[in-house]
């Protein structure tokens, strides 16, 4: 616990932001989780901060997204899920239970990213690509 709360310190700093315990708490909840709502996050850090609030999770959380520390994703439900993982990639989105998976895809990810390079859309600026596809998880031992 100990060195895992000076990394986070760390990952703090690199980005701008002080090493509160509150910040320590959610970003620790993130790093477990993946992608959660804000009321998982409280859910999960407040068992190790209990002084914790939920207004305090969505601040830190938007804290987080302002400076890229996590991304928002949102979901069929009308949920907000935060994703710590910021680098370039897809997600498999579950409309039955609600839930993110990362699904890297370089050649995909590479070929979208190729096609908007030059283009150009009328009336918008692209700052971001972001791949979702959306569909059901597969029961384990059931056939393709």
């Amino acid at each position: 616990m100990i060195e895992e709360a000076i990394d986070i310190k760390k990952i703090l700093r690199r980005y701008g932001l002080k090493s509160t315990p509150q910040r320590i708490a959610v970003y620790s909840a993130m790093r477990e989780l993946g992608h959660a709502s804000a009321d998982v996050v409280f859910q999960q850090a407040s068992a190790k901060l209990t002084t914790l609030t939920v207004a305090t999770v969505y601040n830190v959380l938007e804290s987080f997204v302002q400076v890229g520390l996590l991304q928002r994703r949102m979901s069929s439900n009308n949920k907000m899920y935060m994703d710590v993982n910021t680098y370039n990639h897809c997600h498999l989105y579950c409309e039955e239970t609600h839930t993110f998976r990362d699904y890297d895809d370089p050649e995909l990810m590479l070929m979208i990213h190729d096609h908007f390079r030059n283009k150009r859309i009328r009336g918008f600026d692209l700052h971001r690509i972001d791949v979702q596809l959306v569909g059901k998880n597969r029961r384990v031992g059931r056939s393709k």
